[in-house]
């Protein structure tokens, strides 16, 4: 809808002040990096970027000097003679970012753009795209499946369900405080135990009473915590539970922690810090801001 393919059903998509609801696509002020980067594999760099500077008639003189441009800001400057099977995975993704800013679009479109490389580069290509869009000024739309990527790359965040945006703000605010388990689960690693509000901030969890955050109808409830805010710790805590240890999972930089409490089943994420964890005689400490109660439509 934003791009134009599509009509609201009702509303109106405003860019910059101005209503583009009714606008053709080659109209708005809007471009889109896909994840297949769709270039021409006859034509090299410099006229792939400058292809949507021909569909507009620009003087030849101006394009090549918006062409330059654009591949010095993804950093290509000496590869516009290239053509793409002469260049890796990532560099073509550049290739298509520089075809989309050269039109200096005010919204530029990114549907999962970096799905086809490896995490590596995936990873080192997130900052840049990060570092580019501080530079630039423009809102990127960034359309993803990976959770990591959306908490990576984003200022605000919406997550989706069926079509429907549940929840939006701040990457943090969403993964702290999500709306409902749906986000919970979706956006991130997570702990979603059966509870029962107590009312007064409280929940009875595996037949303890605890103190969370949030409030919700007296009766049954969900209450959700992620795991690296479980505290691990030989003493009883003031709000948390006796456990035993399932089984745990070295992943390099931390290690999981699989804990059981009566029936209760979740997870604790310990820091790697050089030494074996004691895991003995153990209790889990839910502290009560990371403990939060998740009301289910």
């Amino acid at each position: 809808m934003i791009g134009g393919f599509e009509r609201p059903d009702r509303g109106k998509i405003w860019i910059d002040g101005d209503d583009v609801t009714d606008l053709a696509p080659e109209r708005r002020p809007v471009n889109t990096v896909f994840q297949s980067y769709a270039l021409f594999p006859h034509l090299t760099v410099e006229k792939n970027v400058a292809f949507g500077l021909r569909f507009q008639k620009s003087p030849a003189a101006e394009a090549a000097a918006k062409v330059s441009v654009a591949l010095d800001l993804v950093e290509l400057g000496a590869f516009g003679t290239r053509r793409p099977h002469q260049l890796s995975g990532g560099q073509q993704q550049r290739v298509a970012l520089a075809r989309a800013l050269v039109l200096e679009p005010r919204v530029l479109l990114l549907d999962e753009p970096l799905g086809a490389l490896d995490a590596r580069l995936r990873k080192a290509l997130q900052v840049e795209l990060r570092t580019l869009q501080r530079e630039i000024g423009i809102t990127f739309v960034y359309v993803t499946h990976d959770q990591e990527e959306a908490l990576t790359m984003s200022d605000r965040l919406a997550v989706m369900d069926h079509g429907e945006i549940v929840q939006v703000g701040a990457p943090r605010d969403v993964y702290e405080a999500p709306c409902n388990g749906y986000v919970a689960d979706f956006l991130g690693v997570t702990n979603l135990l059966t509870a029962e509000y107590l009312g007064d901030g409280q929940v009875r969890v595996g037949g303890r009473v605890l103190r969370a955050t949030g409030v919700a109808p007296v009766g049954p409830c969900r209450v959700v915590i992620r795991p690296e805010r479980v505290r691990l710790t030989a003493s009883e805590p003031e709000n948390g539970l006796p456990v035993v240890v399932d089984h745990r999972v070295f992943t390099g930089a931390t290690t999981q922690v699989h804990l059981r409490s009566g029936d209760v089943v979740f997870q604790a994420l310990v820091t790697n810090d050089g030494r074996e964890p004691d895991l003995t005689a153990l209790h889990a400490e839910l502290p009560a801001d990371a403990l939060r109660i998740i009301v289910d439509d």
